[in-house]
């Protein structure tokens, strides 16, 4: 029996291990700035891997604490702990990140309690903050008013976002940025004497990239509007593009992209303003893209909620061929697949359930380069029986009963990964156009590159393990067989011995575990002769085994290889 006075302990424990998790994130997330002016490209990843591991250590950390100060007395006083969540609640009321403050709440609670028992009534299963305050605070971003000086605007808007390296040629950029602004708008808008250009004022970084984030507003209409910076070493800051695009916009903060490292005061505020230039996004992604993954989880599982208590959407199976390792279903009206591991692999899988989730994380962990797409971990979800189609329920139970089982009405999943539904390329090829077929094709083969220049080897790299976006970018999202690209040694296939060789059914040359053989990708990849023929005049260094320890030797050597989410104006900057 916990008295108030422990509640109000238990609950201060919880909100001081959410300060300490804070604290650090934003020691990191400041460190984004020195990093980028000096170039420290291998240390802006490792910030990056240590960022998103810290929320899980800090949890370890209070969960801890607790443990020695309460012991089981609080593991049997669960019907107390809407006291601790009232107590809380109370506590977090002046923060201006208090829906962070919930979710962390909710991972101290589910640590402790093994996901059991969850309810609104212990935990923020809806959250109790309003989606804004109106307290006083800074400002969040620079306005600038145009009134017909766009040219001087576009000086002023560099003018305040200095480095401590300086920009290699200012007067250049400003007039870089003033030309497409001048393209980009059409001219009433320019002459629009309400016309504002608004940006957030703290800069955004992700690997060797600074951008500057904000949108153009005229009396009626608005366009986001992005400045992405780079260093050029030994010369200065420059400006590498603008863009205007929503779409391309919307492909920097891509579910297939690395975490922002970027200061959020009023992370709301934020998602706020990033959802008023990109409307196609969701919060969930939009939290997840500033670097708040956990709270991006809890968005998301309150929109599937919302979602399955407000429509008729049953889960089916996911469209496409049945995977090996992993069975995946969808909710057809929501844009997300949900992934459980399977009782048994079929052959040739070698992978055990413990390699598998140890995939996902190096996932998680690692820069995707727009190429792989995030995922978000769940364990113990209570489902209504109800919200599967039969065949699906039968088929789930069948090949996954270590994963999933039944409980009354509902439907008990123990372990899960979510991710953003996509076409499956081999499905996306069979009815696309000709136009389409060859940008596809070529994408793929652009995929793999830069995973590989990212020290990311697919592995398993047939099309069905390959998906189309809105946009049309093609993304890996099978990761059973990955591995780092330096893992893997790439050979050329010996010459025969004898012609008998060529004829023999077993290889005339020993094969090692981590050899692969880049000449034998044309046939292994392709069975459709077109698109074979198609990819081997867009990619055929790929079948050398040359290109790929090219690569290795780069990585080893230290060098971050440049993959930016953009058209590049200065691609040799």
């Amino acid at each position: 029996m916990l008295t108030p006075n422990q509640a109000s302990d238990i609950a201060q424990l919880i909100l001081d291990g959410f300060d300490s998790y804070r604290a650090r994130f934003r020691e990191i997330t400041q460190g984004a700035a020195e990093r980028f002016e000096q170039a420290r490209w291998q240390e802006a990843q490792q910030a990056s891997a240590e960022r998103i591991n810290l929320y899980e250590a800090k949890v370890d950390e209070v969960v801890k604490r607790f443990s020695a100060r309460y012991g089981d007395q609080a593991m049997h006083s669960l019907d107390e702990w809407p006291m601790v969540k009232n107590a809380y609640i109370q506590l977090i009321e002046p923060r201006l990140d208090d829906e962070l403050s919930e979710t962390w709440f909710n991972s101290i609670f589910c640590s402790v309690f093994h996901h059991d028992h969850i309810s609104d009534g212990c935990m923020f299963v809806h959250t109790t903050r309003p989606s804004m305050h109106s307290r006083n605070r800074l400002p969040q971003t620079w306005r600038y008013e145009v009134k017909g000086e766009l040219e001087d605007v576009a000086a002023r808007i560099l003018h305040d976002y200095r480095f401590a390296v300086p920009y290699d040629d200012v007067a250049r950029d400003a007039k870089l940025l003033l030309d497409h602004l001048q393209t980009a708008l059409p001219d009433w808008v320019q002459k629009d004497p309400e016309l504002i250009i608004e940006f957030l004022r703290p800069v955004f970084y992700r690997n060797k990239g600074a951008y500057l984030v904000g949108r153009i507003k005229s009396c009626d209409e608005q366009w986001p509007l992005v400045i992405p910076l780079v260093h050029r070493e030994g010369k200065g800051i420059a400006l590498d593009t603008v863009i205007t695009d929503e779409a391309e916009v919307s492909i920097i903060f891509s579910f297939t992209r690395s975490y922002f490292l970027v200061e959020v005061p009023v992370p709301a505020e934020f998602v706020a303003f990033l959802k008023q230039i990109l409307p196609g996004k969701q919060a969930a992604e939009l939290y997840s893209s500033l670097g708040f993954y956990k709270h991006g989880k809890t968005e998301f599982y309150r929109a599937m909620l919302n979602h399955l208590a407000n429509t008729d959407d049953k889960f089916i199976m996911a469209p496409g061929v049945r995977g090996m390792v992993m069975s995946v279903f969808t909710l057809p009206g929501f844009n997300t697949v949900f992934k459980i591991i399977k009782d048994k692999f079929a052959p040739p899988k070698e992978v055990n359930k413990q390699i598998v989730k140890e995939k996902y994380d190096l996932v998680k962990r690692h820069d995707r380069v727009g190429r792989m797409a995030d995922t978000q971990q769940f364990s113990h979800v209570r489902v209504p029986k109800a919200k599967f189609e039969k065949e699906c329920l039968d088929e789930l139970l069948e090949v996954a009963s270590e994963i999933i089982r039944l409980d009354g009405d509902h439907v008990v999943i123990e372990h899960m990964w979510v991710e953003r539904r996509m076409i499956p390329l081999n499905m996306y090829l069979e009815t696309a156009s000709e136009n389409q077929t060859l940008a596809a094709i070529d994408d793929y083969g652009m995929a793999i590159k830069q995973l590989a220049a990212a020290n990311i080897f697919p592995g398993d790299m047939l099309l069905k393990n390959f998906g189309v976006t809105r946009h049309g970018r093609v993304v890996f999202y099978d990761y059973d067989e990955i591995c780092y690209l330096t893992e893997v040694n790439f050979r050329k296939i010996p010459p025969p011995r004898y012609p008998e060789d060529e004829m023999a059914s077993e290889p005339w040359y020993s094969v090692g575990p981590n050899d692969v053989f880049p000449e034998e990708f044309p046939v292994f990849l392709f069975a459709d002769i077109k698109l074979r023929r198609l990819f081997s005049k867009m990619h055929a260094d790929l079948f050398e085994a040359s290109y790929w320890q090219g690569l290795q030797e780069q990585i080893r050597a230290g060098t971050v290889i440049d993959v930016f989410p953009y058209r590049r104006n200065h691609p040799n900057g």
